[in-house]
């Protein structure tokens, strides 16, 4: 029988998990894109857009494991509030505005990381926490109207829900991130019954929904539980950065939609802050090994024993 893990295994299982997490990166960047072609209410899109992803997880899953614990219905809490208050925002401000404001979920680990998990913030950290602070506040500069500023706001708690998301993955014990997306995308799905009447999105928007389900949320997180297994913490960072960057350049090609000037400065502080962070942090650890690239991290790229 072949051992998984010689040193040939581990690095073919290492150099495939990357393109299975460029892959999921790629599709997850669509995402502004089809909400803000679906003429419905964002509650509605959400929950059609989870409903679709959990069907395609539980076809797609094996021996899967509902243990009801705290982490794992507290994880699927947070993946409610990231998913739905992501559509939403991205309904009320620029898809550019979202992405990046949902791309500061890191600060919200490690100012709440002593607390839930014991972890101790570190000089990296808390520079980061400065310079993602100052990025936030430049989305504020620019002109504004009263929906703008609420879809900001909304965009700041979705990164809350899933800094939140990723501190619930960490906690868990020998589990798995997948059954926690599933029961995320079930609750979605089931919240959001009663905003899906009294008006359809038609036939093209139901169209775009099933893309949505399937290939921007469904099958990229599908691949993101099977690649995270076998990735380094500074691969998953560098490959994370796909989605923030191509998300708004999609609606721009399409719709024609512009990232607000003092918006596009302060969503590249941001990302380029919380990149700098993950590769400082990856390579502090030094040398990576064969060994090290079969540990699992979360879902911001950290390694973590834990999951």
């Amino acid at each position: 029988m072949l051992n998984q893990r010689q040193p040939g295994n581990l690095n073919k299982a290492h150099r495939t998990s990357i393109y299975l997490m460029a892959i999921a990166a790629l599709m997850w960047s669509f995402g502004g894109l089809l909400i803000k072609s679906v003429n419905w209410n964002p509650m509605a899109i959400s929950g059609a857009r989870s409903g679709i992803a959990a069907l395609v997880l539980l076809i797609a899953a094996r021996r899967l494991k509902f243990t009801w614990s705290f982490p794992q219905v507290g994880g699927a809490i947070a993946y409610v509030g990231t998913v739905s208050l992501f559509v939403v925002a991205n309904k009320l401000t620029t898809a550019a505005n979202s992405i990046f404001l949902q791309y500061t979920s890191p600060i919200w680990i490690a100012l709440l990381g002593t607390a839930f998990l014991g972890e101790r913030a570190t000089w990296i950290d808390w520079l980061t926490i400065g310079a993602v602070m100052a990025g936030m506040a430049l989305f504020f500069a620019d002109d504004l109207t009263q929906t703008g500023i609420k879809g900001i706001v909304i965009a700041i708690i979705s990164g809350f829900s899933f800094g939140c998301l990723a501190l619930f993955l960490r906690k868990q014990k020998c589990g798995s991130p997948l059954e926690t997306v599933i029961l995320g995308n079930i609750l979605t799905a089931l919240i959001s019954l009663p905003f899906m009447f009294g008006s359809s999105p038609g036939f093209s928007g139901g169209l775009l929904l099933l893309v949505a389900g399937v290939l921007q949320l469904g099958i990229p997180y599908l691949l993101y539980t099977i690649a995270i297994k076998h990735i380094t913490a500074l691969d998953a960072m560098l490959i994370a950065t796909i989605e923030p960057i191509l998300n708004p350049v999609w609606v721009l090609l399409a719709i024609g939609e512009h990232p607000q000037p003092w918006a596009l400065v302060g969503g590249l502080i941001v990302i380029l802050s919380v990149t700098i962070r993950g590769v400082l942090v990856a390579t502090h650890k030094g040398h990576v090994t064969d060994e090290d690239k079969i540990k699992p991290v979360d879902s911001l790229g950290r390694e973590d024993s834990s999951l």
